[in-house]
């Protein structure tokens, strides 16, 4: 996989593509079905583990006054849902010794 800043479903797909030797639509189809596993466990457990990579955590925040900071004008920014996510340890781990290599 080249080296970028964005990764799309399609260039998951393609990777899996080169190195299984699948065809394109059943690993779009795979990449598609694990990403919707995720968003289902994210919105039925509000927690999804991904076994040495991390976890993802669905967090509401609640409404607050904001402020402008150039025109101090204040505002309500509404409650919303956010998702986090914490590396494992082993992942962590792994970024931290390839920067090392470097």
């Amino acid at each position: 996989m080249t080296s970028k800043q964005n990764i799309s479903r399609l260039d998951i797909a393609e990777a899996m593509q080169s190195d299984f030797g699948f065809n394109k639509k059943l690993c779009l189809d795979i990449v598609n079905d694990i990403l919707d596993i995720v968003i289902e466990g994210l919105k039925s457990d509000k927690k999804v583990k991904i076994h040495n990579f991390g976890t993802f955590t669905l967090n509401r925040k609640n409404s607050r006054i904001g402020r402008n900071p150039k025109t101090k004008e204040e505002f309500n920014i509404s409650s919303r849902n956010v998702i986090t996510f914490k590396a494992s340890k082993i992942l962590l781990k792994y970024i931290n010794n390839k920067d090392n290599d470097q």
